[in-house]
């Protein structure tokens, strides 16, 4: 047990020094756009989910890299450094395939779903990649999916708080829609993929 431990975590740790300069770059990236979106007082915000309105529909896709305030991004950047390292320790393949099935599904969701608000931010992909690490601990049990899942629990398992309504400003149908994808997203993969 001692051994399949060490050998899970040199997999995480050789994972992490693989791939940070992906996911560093595209933190980077999501801080630009911000920039340019202060630049331009929030035009980009225009890009979010605007649930069952015929131009909010482009939001599914943009919504997830649009943020306006810093605080937002930042409390964002942790969550995604270290959940989209961890997804990726299977691959690119199939880091791509769970990050555009969870923001289809939970932006949809948000759209058909929504209250009538403007959704926009890396939340939902954060709690998609949360639900999809808590759902392979059972998908496809052993130590390294154990430890992924208990170290996303241990660092941010209060981020399950979000999906409740506390705060009006606060998108918690896009973040519970975006949990429920990345549950979706581990069940419908399980069988073509190796989860983690």
């Amino acid at each position: 047990m001692f051994n399949e431990l060490a050998d899970s975590l040199q997999i995480i740790i050789n994972g992490i020094s693989h791939n940070y300069l992906f996911v560093l770059s595209v933190i980077g990236i999501l801080w630009g756009i911000l920039l340019v979106n202060r630049l331009m007082r929030g035009l980009f915000c225009l890009l979010g989910v605007y649930p069952r309105r015929l131009f909010g529909l482009i939001g599914i896709i943009f919504s997830p890299f649009i943020h306006y305030h810093y605080e937002h991004l930042l409390f964002n950047c942790l969550p995604l450094f270290l959940l989209m390292n961890f997804i990726l320790l299977n691959g690119c393949r199939l880091f791509y395939t769970v990050s555009i099935g969870i923001i289809l599904i939970a932006g949809g969701l948000t759209w058909l779903f929504g209250r009538r608000a403007v959704h926009y931010g890396a939340s939902h992909v954060i709690m998609g990649y949360f639900g999809y690490l808590l759902c392979s601990a059972f998908v496809s049990f052993s130590i390294l999916t154990l430890g992924l899942a208990g170290i996303a629990i241990y660092y941010f398992g209060g981020a399950l708080l979000s999906i409740f309504p506390v705060e009006d400003r606060v998108s918690w149908e896009s973040h519970l829609f975006g949990l429920i994808a990345g549950v979706i997203m581990c069940f419908l993969l399980s069988n073509y993929y190796l989860v983690i």
